[in-house]
């Protein structure tokens, strides 16, 4: 779909840039249409191993991301819809309480403010975030506070985020959010795992994962940050697709390095060769350090380059972020009335 300008009589749609290139796989299927679910393969050590990663190459590619397409005015709108869309919006702080939680829960189901709805004619969209994200105390609050929404619950899982409790304890935990009404659970490996290569163990440990969430979706989070090579979050991507992970996740946000380009560009390639490997497509979810309208802009230009337009809905994309919104209908704010809003105008809770 296309997005007008507001003076012009039809409203503001979420759409893509134009002049794009059709997805190089899979082909045929509309983007709305959800994935089957991945049910893992077996581990084939033969095409793990044989994975390497060129960074320079890698580094190049993602230099060039920013400046390859301009989205501005209507198109950048749509472009922010679509970032909210595709936002899990999360609050992972020592500090969190059942009031917070319930205002967040608040924001995800009435992202903007009603005036920039209004502005943008986009009410009957009825916009809300991809869903959000708590620990695990917290989510028979957010079920309760999103009930009708439609909006998914998340909880981070299995000794989120250095995921070094015993593993029973970490198996009970994804049942005990499961039973609390979590519907997508984000999980941690253990990162020794990858760092010694014991690929073998990694996928043991994703799979034992996978079986204890059922129904629910799982995320797995590699914390790619302690990974140390980008050939090491090649291969941990691998491995975590080939043990029935839904979507593939870059960090916690509590490392030193969280979603940086060249791993996201890393982790998607990965995604695409395991996708023509075995016809299933797997969601993949940038998270830690996201905070600006721009930085969400570049990297969904890479997942749209990378993946095609299958990637850019919330059923195989999204945002792990707690301060990126704030930005967004800020800079939503600035395409409605042309000035800049101060933050405070975009509370958060």
């Amino acid at each position: 779909m296309t997005v007008t300008p507001l003076h012009a009589p039809r409203p503001v749609r979420p759409a893509d840039p134009s002049g794009t290139a059709a997805p190089r796989w899979p082909s045929g299927l509309s983007p709305e249409v959800p994935p089957v679910r991945n049910p893992g393969t077996a581990l084939d050590l033969s095409v793990v191993k044989a994975i390497r990663v060129n960074r320079s190459a890698v580094e190049r590619r993602t230099a060039t991301l920013p400046g390859r397409r301009s989205v501005k005015k209507e198109w950048q709108a749509a472009w922010l819809l679509r970032t909210i869309a595709c936002m899990d919006l999360t609050t992972l702080s020592g500090d969190d309480s059942p009031g917070n939680v319930r205002r967040l829960c608040a924001k995800a189901a009435h992202p903007l403010k009603p005036e920039i709805v209004s502005a943008l004619s986009v009410a009957d969209l009825h916009l809300t975030t991809g869903a959000v994200c708590v620990y695990h105390r917290y989510v028979a609050t957010a079920v309760e506070a999103l009930q009708g929404t439609g909006i998914p619950v998340a909880a981070v899982s299995t000794g989120f985020p250095a995921g070094l409790s015993p593993f029973e304890q970490r198996l009970a935990e994804i049942r005990a959010s499961v039973a609390a009404g979590a519907t997508e659970i984000d999980i941690v490996i253990t990162r020794a795992h990858v760092l010694t290569g014991n690929w073998e163990a990694l996928f043991d440990e994703v799979r034992a994962f996978r079986d204890a969430c059922g129904e629910a979706h799982m995320k797995t989070i590699l914390g790619v940050g302690e990974l140390a090579t980008l050939t090491n979050v090649a291969r941990a991507s691998m491995v975590a697709m080939m043990a029935g992970s839904d979507f593939i996740k870059t960090s916690t946000g509590k490392e030193t390095s969280n979603a940086t380009l060249p791993v996201g560009l890393v982790m998607t390639r990965m995604i695409r060769d395991f996708g023509e490997r075995t016809g299933y497509e797997v969601g993949f979810k940038p998270a830690g350090g996201i905070r600006t309208a721009k930085q969400a802009l570049d990297w969904l230009v890479l997942m749209k380059e990378e993946l095609g337009d299958r990637w850019l809905r919330p059923h195989l994309f999204r945002f792990g972020a707690s301060g990126l919104l704030t930005d967004v209908e800020r800079q939503l704010e600035h395409f409605v009335t042309g000035r800049y809003a101060a933050a405070y105008r975009q509370p958060m809770v």
